[in-house]
């Protein structure tokens, strides 16, 4: 099952992924972690929607997602902004 705006009830927060993604540098450790923690419930909305299981391994999204959201400040915002632009795909592909 494909699902389009139209028949997800989960709303879509791609566009400010990526608008945040590009704007990495203007958001705090805190805003940066409620926006990955937005994306992991999405996330999971889709893929429970979709009937698509986690693996629950480093290779799962949600997962890494996690691993960020908790780990804020240690990254790089290079990386925050690469994982924003993934999460992004993944709520453009689900």
């Amino acid at each position: 099952m494909t699902i389009t705006a139209e028949t997800s009830r989960v709303p879509g927060v791609r566009p400010e992924l990526v608008r945040e993604a590009n704007e990495v540098d203007r958001l705090t450790a805190v805003e940066i972690e409620s926006l990955l923690l937005r994306a992991i419930t999405t996330v999971r909305a889709l893929r429970e929607q979709a009937g698509i299981p986690g693996s629950g391994t480093e290779d799962d999204a949600i997962v890494r997602l996690d691993i960020v959201a908790k780990g804020v400040v240690t990254f790089s915002q290079a990386n925050i902004s690469a994982t924003l632009r993934e999460v992004a795909d993944i709520d453009r592909s689900q």
